[in-house]
């Protein structure tokens, strides 16, 4: 990463906060110049793709809405091991979403921040309908409706890295190839234990 562990300490506690947009333009990183809609412009010579860009931004997105969901656990009575589960999810989303906002900026393109996930709908991203379903359960219901929620939006998850394979000379780069093959596999790892708990739910 190229940023300092001050500016980078300060985007994680924004992203924790659920700090709005405006928050993390005062920290120096302005997006007002950019929007979901500009062109990808890729450098002569560069070793990343179109694809990987799109893929980065759409995993923000992707990732936010997960964070969103596993906040969720805490208030809606999930079991133990449920709530062990959200947490686990958070904690290691948070960063993440840093990681590849860092890998946008480091190459120029535009970064967008948490609140992305109300615009983009990835694969696997769970619908208004869905979300408002959950956050109204409690209990055994709240956790069923969780797992059966995130092992979508883990699959999806794992579709878009397939995708992104799958585009020509996508995924080449080292850091994004690294993050790739990582998001396949916690999240395949998740969706086992996830398929577990739901086994067990009375």
């Amino acid at each position: 990463m190229t940023a300092s562990r001050p500016i980078l300490a300060f985007t994680v506690a924004c992203l924790l906060a659920g700090a709005s947009s405006r928050a993390v333009a005062q920290a120096g990183m302005d997006h007002s110049k950019h929007s979901m809609g500009a062109e990808i412009v890729i450098p002569k010579g560069a070793l990343y793709t179109k694809a990987d860009v799109e893929f980065m931004q759409g995993m923000i997105a992707h990732h936010a809405q997960a964070i969103v969901m596993s906040r969720m656990a805490e208030s809606n009575g999930a079991n133990p091991q449920v709530l062990k589960l959200s947490r686990k999810i958070d904690q290691s989303q948070v960063p993440e979403i840093v990681i590849m906002q860092e890998w946008l900026r480091r190459h120029g393109q535009f970064a967008p921040d948490t609140a992305s996930w109300h615009g983009m709908r990835m694969d696997g991203m769970l619908t208004d309908d869905e979300l408002k379903a959950m956050s109204e359960a409690k209990g055994v219901a709240f956790d069923r409706l969780f797992l059966v929620g995130m092992i979508k939006h883990h699959a999806g998850a794992l579709k878009m890295v397939d995708d992104l394979f799958k585009s020509p000379g996508a995924g080449q780069e080292v850091d994004a190839n690294v993050f790739a093959n990582d998001v396949v596999t916690s999240q395949t790892a998740e969706i086992g234990i996830m398929r577990r708990l739901l086994s067990q739910l009375p």
